[in-house]
């Protein structure tokens, strides 16, 4: 039974047809609920408009009739932040169908699509025309654009290139009360004005749907060379960090750090991978380069990881000498998110910290931790070379609701205490969602999240984009 009016129904068909309406329950399940199954929500209608300017009409029906609209990509999000709540009020606004990649210009070194393109079509867009899209996550298959920039998406290459934010130029944008603005410029110096590219990115679906945007690519690297190094603890895995930069500059592209316990957690639940050095390690790195000139990268890489063994910065080195051997390090490090599924239930901290600040928090982190609940499991992880760790702590499968809830709330104020006294961020790539949205308002100042709400009340007045997400 719809919650919707019946001529707010007709007013969407007429908006977007037939292909682009979807109201029965068994289709609609899907984009009901997150990818985690953790949030489950109800739509009376999942809208999935062809164009801009069928968005624009929906928005404009929307605005008019105070009808809450919550924007979904891919549903890949980790934070809950395009789940509709239960009351079946909500529309989800699906942006699946607009999936043109309508220019790649390489001479300008831009590819210009629509946000319902998947990320795994950019990247083989920009290699066919000989360049390259660096952004790459776990989810490039499913994850499409318009999700990426909602939410400022990281991933593995952003000591390189930096976040989704840094890699988009321009915008074409449908705001809340169906107005558009076309901000698709291909230029790396405008200076006309307030930067409102930035203002939607990472914005969540709460001032405007992101209906299509110009992408930066790079020149595509013809070489790599990937290692994995063990170290005694992560002051070390910091201190080679600092080293490599310094010897390899921006040739160094990953690296991905983890811990002795989230290497075994791996190796005990997924299939085909095998430790890739022998005996003991604290820390784990994976560390690669990438250049578009193809002589002397492995030498360059090997020199660097020579001269930190021999100062007893590590104490293990693999070095990957064909592409089999890349493949296999690269699937442990992909593996996580798996082995944490099948393992248990997980209290998960997307942070981002100072590089200098890293140590000094883990060591403090853990002791708290432990303080806190005796012997608990952590399963700490990330992106060491932005700052980016997934802390996490794994709870046995057979707690309870009630005790998974009760220790989340209670390791969470432990870590993010933690991280906001090294001035850092609770949420790093993943969004704030419906997952961080209250303690977002402990962490921000008061100023800050007054801007914050004048920012939304400017551009959303009537409170109908994602309402109850990030604000």
């Amino acid at each position: 039974m719809s919650n919707l009016h019946p001529e707010l129904l007709q007013r969407l068909h007429a908006a977007v047809g037939d292909a682009g309406l979807v109201t029965d329950d068994e289709a609609k399940a899907p984009y009901e609920t997150d990818w985690l199954k953790k949030w489950t929500g109800r739509s009376s209608v999942v809208v999935r408009p062809a164009d801009t300017a069928q968005t624009a009409a929906v928005m404009r029906i929307c605005h008019e009739t105070l009808t809450p609209v919550v924007t979904q990509g891919g549903n890949t999000g980790m934070s809950g932040g395009a789940t509709p709540d239960g009351s079946g009020a909500q529309v989800i606004l699906s942006t699946v169908r607009m999936n043109a990649i309508r220019a790649v210009d390489p001479l300008n070194n831009t590819l210009t699509c629509e946000a319902g393109v998947l990320l795994a079509h950019i990247q083989a867009a920009a290699q066919a025309a000989d360049r390259f899209f660096p952004l790459s996550l776990g989810a490039e298959g499913s994850c499409t654009i318009g999700g990426n920039l909602a939410t400022n998406a990281g991933g593995i290459a952003v000591l390189r290139y930096g976040n989704t934010r840094e890699l988009a130029l321009g915008l074409e944008v449908v705001l809340p009360d169906g107005r558009v603005w076309n901000g698709l410029r291909a230029l790396r110096k405008d200076n006309t004005g307030y930067d409102l590219r930035d203002l939607f990115i990472g914005s969540e679906g709460t001032l405007g749907i992101i209906t299509a945007a110009v992408l930066k690519l790079h020149p595509r690297p013809v070489a790599r060379a990937t290692a994995w190094v063990g170290a005694r603890d992560i002051d070390a895995l910091v201190r080679l960090l600092a080293q490599l930069r310094a010897a390899c500059g921006e040739r160094l592209v990953a690296f991905e750090m983890m811990s002795a316990e989230a290497l075994a957690l791996i190796l005990e639940h997924v299939a085909d991978v095998r430790a890739p050095l022998a005996g003991e390690h604290a820390f784990h790195g994976l560390i690669e380069l990438a250049d578009t000139q193809g002589e002397g990268l492995a030498d360059l890489l090997e020199a660097g990881l020579g001269e930190a063994l021999e100062g007893d910065t590590v104490q293990d080195v693999a070095v990957s000498v064909n592409g089999a051997q890349t493949q296999s390090f690269w699937r442990i490090r992909e593996g996580i998110s798996q082995a944490q599924v099948r393992a248990g239930k997980t209290v998960k901290h997307d942070i981002a910290l100072p590089i200098s600040a890293i140590a000094a928090f883990a060591h403090a982190a853990d002791a708290a931790l432990r303080d806190a609940q005796g012997d608990v499991r952590i399963i700490n992880f990330g992106h060491l070379g932005d700052g980016n760790l997934h802390y996490n702590v794994l709870l046995p499968k057979d707690t309870a609701p009630d005790a998974v809830a009760a220790t989340t709330a209670r390791f969470n104020r432990i870590v993010h205490d933690l991280v906001a006294a090294a001035n850092g961020s609770i949420s790093a790539e993943h969004g704030v969602g419906q997952l961080r949205r209250d303690e977002l308002r402990h962490y921000k100042s008061e100023v800050e999240f007054d801007l914050m709400m004048r920012i939304k009340q400017s551009l959303d007045p009537n409170q109908i984009m994602n309402p109850g997400k990030l604000v």
